[in-house]
């Protein structure tokens, strides 16, 4: 029986999806297969751009805040995906060995009409390197409920 199930996602809570630190090789193999631009995947492209150095592709980042999630709520939880979002902002670049905070919080919740057995939680979904937020984006979370 997972721990984390809809009943336990009240507006105000709060998770720590813990720490990452971002790894360059991987940052760039992501970059390569998912997003080719020039300052996600040269030193000199990056620093010539107005990011001001080889950074990490947005998508990337949110993969990051993903794991975390998954790892930290949705492996032991009664998620059945989501119907997507409403808000996703990267509001800082991201440079490989940066360490990133992940964190989120339960905007609100509500019990499906159609579907009694599931509720939607808007969840907003951050990450922070020392204090600063970098990302920022709100979605729906479909959760199973216990009875």
């Amino acid at each position: 029986m997972p721990t984390i199930a809809y009943e336990d996602l009240t507006p105000g809570r709060t998770f720590d999806l813990g720490e990452v630190r971002v790894d360059r090789a991987e940052m760039l193999a992501f970059a390569e297969r998912f997003d080719p631009q020039p300052f996600h995947l040269d030193e000199e492209a990056g620093r010539q751009s107005v990011l001001g150095g080889l950074c990490a592709s947005g998508w990337y980042t949110a993969s990051l805040w993903m794991r975390g999630y998954v790892d930290h709520v949705l492996a032991d939880s009664t998620s059945q995906g989501s119907p997507g979002g409403n808000e996703l902002a990267w509001l800082a670049p991201v440079f490989p060995g940066d360490v990133l905070r992940l964190r989120m919080e339960v905007n609100s919740q509500r019990r499906s009409q159609s579907k009694p057995n599931l509720g939607l939680v808007e969840i907003t979904g951050t990450a922070d390197r020392n204090g600063d937020r970098v990302l920022r984006f709100t979605f729906v979370g479909l959760f199973g409920t216990r009875n």
